[in-house]
């Protein structure tokens, strides 16, 4: 697919991947063998049928194409740009194991991108009837836009409540612009609005009012879908330091809040000079490229263990050394360290090997006594991990947890253990995939209209 040069992409926020011409996507698409038992459909979350739109698209069907996609998947652009297909759909290509395999991610993109550019976005969609049964979805992320979006389709009154003052969840404050632009969120999002589920935003559920009092006040059914956007932190001296932050932060404050153009906009955000990003996930890298696109002279990665281990996306590894960013491998931090005014002004490390695997089937890593060492750094991101917010779990009297804080799930329906009450994504498994949480917001519309049309049967 077409880039951005590096060294030029490297310095600004546009878009990285430019996306296929009709050629580039009726060759790829003829690559596809439209096998029978469908494998590829296997590894993705929403099922979308893999084949069918392929052929559609060798054939310059674009429109039907793009029809069938949409059957299955109201957020195909995003997850064109987004999603690890490399790990799910395409993983199980038969043409992966000859030259590779087809390039699935990337003709979901284009029939999606194709759709907006030449089909109409502004037409009547059916509307729910005034008296359908009432459905509250808390959290406007890839969660629960998946799930407000096909309860809507099956004709129930939706309300999503959101506790920021944009739509999109984590694919708005946490992915950056050179990866989703926001033009293609909004306009997925808009699809959505015109299904005519309502959208609340700076409305904090556990606050402005509770689980159980959206169950007094005339729904029928809650999906929470809260994703997991507070931080886990390192716990080592110094994390309280001026320059240190946690990614969330980091990228909320420039991707949410356009801190990039401070100070015409209202956010602060110091501009890094020397950056560790500590973390190898695709948070981390988003990060990493973030500080290079805001000026800094030198972005690294520390990370504990090798480059083996790590979890994030190879595209995105990629993405990150073409433009610059460094690596330091094997080494953990240990301490931050400041000067009079708190500022940060270093960071101690220690070397690391690996011993056997741990429970995530990657190598433990242990230190290596004697081996300290220090960088020069004035802005760490810590990129290690997010969980639950703790609200929810806080406010709602009778809703099982794990230990860790996730909401405790039927698996195949999100059932929780209030009766009308669901929950699908990273609030229940942890961070994890764009898609994931769309295949969770899907399954649990399923299970809420089944619950509701028993609940409508039984009175």
């Amino acid at each position: 697919m077409p880039e951005q040069d590096p060294q030029a992409r490297a310095r600004n926020f546009e878009e990285v991947a430019l996306g296929y011409t009709e050629e580039m996507a009726v060759e790829e698409a003829t690559r596809c063998l439209a096998c029978k038992n469908k494998p590829c459909v296997r590894g993705c979350p929403v099922n979308i049928d893999i084949p069918a739109f392929i052929q559609l698209v060798a054939e310059r069907r674009f429109k039907e194409a793009a029809e069938v996609v949409a059957q299955a998947n109201a957020l195909a652009a995003i997850c064109g740009r987004v999603c690890p297909q490399e790990e799910q759909c395409e993983k199980f290509c038969v043409m992966a194991k000859v030259n590779g395999p087809v390039a699935i991610g990337r003709l979901e993109r284009f029939v999606a991108d194709w759709a907006r550019e030449h089909l109409p976005q502004n037409g009547d969609r059916p509307q729910p009837a005034p008296d359908a049964q009432r459905v509250a979805v808390v959290g406007a992320g890839p969660a629960g836009l998946t799930c407000a979006g096909d309860l809507a389709a099956k004709g129930y009154r939706v309300c999503v409540f959101e506790a920021l003052h944009e739509l999109g969840g984590v694919l708005r404050y946490g992915i950056p612009e050179f990866r989703l632009p926001r033009s293609i969120l909004d306009a997925q999002i808009e699809s959505i609005r015109r299904m005519g589920v309502e959208f609340y935003t700076n409305t904090v559920v556990g606050r402005t009012f509770t689980i159980q009092q959206l169950l007094e006040s005339g729904f029928d059914a809650v999906f929470i879908g809260t994703g997991a956007g507070a931080p886990v932190f390192l716990n080592i001296p110094g994390e309280e330091l001026n320059g240190v932050y946690a990614a969330n932060e980091f990228l909320t404050r420039v991707n949410l809040m356009n801190a990039k153009d401070f100070p015409v906009e209202g956010t602060p955000l110091k501009r890094p000079r020397r950056c560790a990003v500590i973390g190898a996930g695709n948070t981390a890298m988003d990060a990493a490229r973030t500080a290079l696109r805001l000026g800094a002279e030198e972005v690294t990665i520390v990370y504990r263990r090798s480059r083996e281990e790590m979890p994030a996306r190879a595209e995105e590894l990629h993405h990150a050394e073409e433009e610059g960013v460094k690596f330091q491998l094997l080494t953990n931090p240990v301490e931050f360290i400041g000067d009079e005014n708190g500022w940060l002004q270093r960071m101690r490390c220690i070397r690391m090997e690996l011993g056997e695997p741990d429970e995530s089937g990657r190598r433990r890593p242990h230190p290596v006594p004697g081996s300290e060492f220090e960088m020069e750094v004035d802005t760490a991101i810590i990129a290690v991990g997010q969980t639950p917010n703790p609200l929810i779990r806080q406010t709602t009297e009778g809703l099982a947890v794990e230990k860790w804080g996730g909401i405790v799930v039927d698996e195949q329906t999100g059932a929780t253990s209030i009766p009308g009450v669901f929950a699908g994504g990273d609030v229940a498994t942890g961070a994890a995939t764009v898609i994931t949480a769309m295949g969770a917001g899907r399954r649990s519309a399923i299970a809420i209209d089944e619950y509701l049309k028993a609940k409508r049967g039984a009175s």
